[in-house]
């Protein structure tokens, strides 16, 4: 629908505003539809926006496919949906992933109110009044419901400047001699976990890195490595487009360790509730969607 969108508005950047996206995610999108082509479907410059042959040929297929999409759509009904939500995610992901969808919700049902706590800690569901939390760590049992919608990488970066100027570190250990910058608020180092040894049997091993740049916001500490002051370790959907656009650099890939599962938690009862349930709904494949897209930006830098 977005290459549709696109073609119809002239450009990406309005495609994606008309369907609640960012213009990097609506790129990635018909990147991805080229990928799964084979072949290029659109010319873009700052200026204009064109189709190539094949482009022409997909734009028909599209184009007739939402035609008997909305032939067999039911009726619209009026939006039954009303009450609140409360939502519960870490910051950078809440204000990243979670946010955007989020604001499409509340466009498109009216009645429905949220409330967003993007906290970097656990929150105890039912004691604090929430219905659904983001959760980027492997679950404890419980009596939640939890539905996983892709997985997230720890990685190292930094901006190309800064390794121009101090060289790449070939090692964990090469970072003894390079400039860090860590979240802890102490400022007196952080234990960073690599993945040691042969590729079939890697062990986990924590080393402690001297950080001569400490702050406690992910969001400055990532706006530092642009800048060139030093290597950080960072969640993959944090720094995705950074990478993809050159901003930053992946390094010591080779060691990083296994990806995390990213689940959304709930309590099967609370599920029940409409607004509850029609918000699992929209944000399960969104999320998946876009966690996909990270995956495959990191297996390509």
């Amino acid at each position: 629908m977005l290459f549709v969108t696109a073609v119809e508005d002239g450009s990406l950047a309005a495609a994606a505003k008309r369907h609640g996206r960012s213009p990097a995610a609506a790129t990635r999108a018909v990147t991805l539809l080229e990928r799964y082509a084979g072949e290029t479907l659109m010319l873009r410059s700052t200026r204009k926006l064109s189709l190539t042959a094949a482009g022409e040929r997909h734009l028909a297929i599209w184009r007739d496919v939402l035609a008997r999409l909305r032939e067999i759509e039911p009726e619209a009904a009026e939006d039954p949906l009303q009450g609140g939500i409360v939502l519960t995610a870490p910051e950078l992901f809440g204000r990243l992933q979670v946010m955007p969808l989020l604001e499409v919700f509340l466009r498109d049902h009216p009645q429905v109110s949220a409330r967003v706590l993007m906290v970097n800690r656990v929150i105890d569901l039912i004691s604090e009044g929430v219905d659904l939390a983001v959760r980027l760590a492997p679950l404890p049992d419980s009596t939640m419901t939890a539905i996983k919608v892709g997985e997230v990488r720890a990685l190292l970066c930094a901006s190309p400047d800064y390794l121009a100027r101090h060289g790449a570190p070939a090692t964990p250990q090469d970072l003894d001699h390079h400039d860090c910058i860590g979240l802890n608020a102490a400022g007196d180092g952080e234990l960073w976990p690599f993945a040691i040894g042969p590729e079939q049997s890697k062990r986990m091993r924590s080393l402690r890195v001297h950080t001569r740049l400490s702050v406690n916001s992910a969001a400055a500490a990532i706006d530092a490595a642009r800048r060139g002051h030093g290597v950080i370790r960072a969640r993959s959907y944090q720094v995705a487009e950074d990478i993809a656009a050159g901003r930053l650099v992946r390094v010591l890939p080779k060691f990083e360790p296994p990806p995390t599962p990213a689940h959304l938690v709930f309590h099967p009862d609370r599920a029940k509730r409409g607004v509850l349930r029609a918000f699992i709904e929209h944000a399960v494949p969104t999320l998946k969607r876009e966690l996909s897209v990270t995956a495959m930006t990191m297996q390509h830098h």
